[in-house]
Parts: C-alpha cells; sequence; structure tokens
C-alpha cells in the first residue's frame, strides 16, 4: 500500500526535465546562467504559501546560526539553500520525488551552494539518517500526503538531538468539512490525509516534545494568494513561478486552497517544538 501510495504522489508531483525547463526559463528572462542567485530562482524552489518570504520568518523563530538542519519533504531544495547561505547551516534535503532531489542539488550547483547542502531521495516515515543526527528538523506542507502521521513524527523526533527543535509550517483541518480537489498536493482525497493542529499537537507532545510557539498564517496566506492571482490576471502567470510545477492546474488548484481558507474548513499554521 505504502509503496503504491509513494508512486502516486510521486507522479501527482512529477514535471520531466525540470531543471532544464527553470534553466531555459532563466535564459528567456536574460538572466546570464552562470551567475543565478537564490533570488533568482526563489519563485519556484520554495513550493508553500507564501514562498521565501515565510521560510525567512520561520528561520527567524529560533536562533538557527550554524546548525545542522534537516527539511523534510524539501522539495527543489530552496529552504535548504536559504539556511546554508543565510545563516551558515549545513543542511540536508528529503523529498519522495526522484526528479526533485535531481533539481534540487542541480540549483544548488548553480547558486554554489553544493558544499552547504545535501539532498536524498526517501521516504519521510523512514528517513536514512542516524538517531540525534540534526540540531533542527523543518517541513513545511508535507504531512498532507502522509498517511501514518505517528510515524512521520516519530521519525522526527528519533533523529533530532535532545534540546533540538521542530519547526513546521503545515495546512491542517479546522472542522470536518469536506474538502474540495484538486489541491497542490492532491488531485482527489485518495492521496490526502489532512488532520487538525490539536491531532498534531497530542502526537507530537506524546512523543516528549513542549509546544514553544505556534502561530495562525491563514490570513497571510489568503493576502498572499490574493496578491498573487491579482498579479497572473493582469501581467499572466510568471516565468519563474509556482506555475512551473504545477502547470496548466495551477489555477483551479490554488482557486480551491483559498477558498477553503476563505470558508475557514482549512488552516495554515507554523510553529516551534523542542525536544
Amino acid at each position: 500500500m505504502m509503496n503504491h501510495l509513494n508512486k502516486t504522489i510521486e507522479q501527482h508531483y512529477l514535471k520531466e526535465s525540470l531543471y532544464e525547463d527553470i534553466l531555459q526559463r532563466l535564459s528567456e528572462m536574460g538572466k546570464d546562467l552562470k551567475n543565478i542567485t537564490r533570488e533568482d530562482i526563489a519563485g519556484v524552489d520554495e513550493f508553500h504559501v507564501r514562498g521565501a518570504a515565510v521560510s525567512k520568518e520561520l528561520a527567524e523563530s529560533i536562533d538557527l546560526n550554524n546548525k545542522s538542519v534537516l527539511d523534510i519533504g524539501c522539495g527543489l531544495g530552496g529552504p535548504c539553500r536559504m539556511l546554508a547561505e543565510r545563516y551558515n547551516c549545513t543542511t540536508s534535503g528529503i523529498d519522495l520525488s526522484k526528479e526533485y532531489i535531481r533539481t534540487a542539488e542541480k540549483l544548488s550547483q548553480l547558486v554554489k551552494l553544493e558544499s552547504k547542502t545535501s539532498f536524498f531521495q526517501g521516504d519521510a516515515t523512514a528517513l536514512p539518517f542516524e538517531d540525534e543526527s540534526f540540531d533542527v528538523v523543518w517541513t513545511q506542507h508535507v504531512q498532507m500526503n502522509v498517511p501514518n502521521k505517528q510515524k512521520f513524527y516519530s521519525e522526527i523526533n528519533r533523529v533530532l538531538k535532545p534540546n533540538g527543535f521542530f519547526l513546521y509550517y503545515d495546512i491542517l483541518k479546522n472542522n470536518d468539512e469536506r474538502v474540495k480537489y484538486p489541491m497542490p498536493w492532491a488531485t482527489s482525497e485518495d492521496h490526502s490525509f489532512l488532520f487538525k493542529n490539536n491531532e498534531m499537537d497530542d502526537i507530537v507532545t506524546k512523543l516528549g516534545l513542549t509546544k514553544v510557539s505556534s502561530k495562525d498564517q491563514t490570513q497571510a496566506g489568503i493576502e498572499f494568494f490574493e496578491g498573487m492571482l491579482s498579479k497572473i490576471k493582469e501581467f499572466g502567470p510568471p516565468k519563474i513561478g509556482l506555475n512551473v510545477l504545477m502547470g496548466e492546474t495551477t489555477k483551479p488548484k490554488l482557486l480551491n486552497l483559498l477558498e477553503h481558507f476563505k470558508n475557514g474548513s482549512l488552516i495554515l499554521e507554523s510553529g516551534v517544538y523542542k525536544k
């Protein structure tokens, strides 16, 4: 079941020749491919609501300088590169998608951060790392694709050092209303596993972690989407944006998510736990 599900999820996110597509778009924008910066690719390499802005905010919630960080569900590796460059972190990213991992490695080389970032293709519920290997575990918009929450958070706890921090930014259910698909993480409900923040808190605190803080990010998410959609309406889709990853389905997915944030059935939340 799990392997079949993993394949379905990987397929959902699959975009062939993703790195080559990004390079093509950068050169169409007149960028010098020998001097690409993180900012040049931030529109595509941060696949979550509010993109790079929220990663910076999350990074400010604890002292991250010189820490070893694991990003679970790292996508194209944007947060890993940001943490490596701004906070001198040694970062590792893991993702189910082979194509995302290949692209993440290439993008790190492109912006000359390959020595501080490493990427692994693998399953978040069976992490290929030793116990107590990281100061910080970071995850953004990942658990919605993971049915076994207990295993997911147990693995986070296992690889965290004592006194380490778990940082999350997630889409959670707020009530029992039915969710309308497609969504950015799932075409239909058979590979979407949403749950509520109190259920998450229950699992994480039972593992022995202590909640330090949490923040409702829903309104900021609504404003982000409204701004993005009005820009698309006025100027068309950006050359480098989430549309690179979601293609034709970008608009219906984002509109569905926005509608659920507005009607209160889904919320966005970020927070910090300490081991």
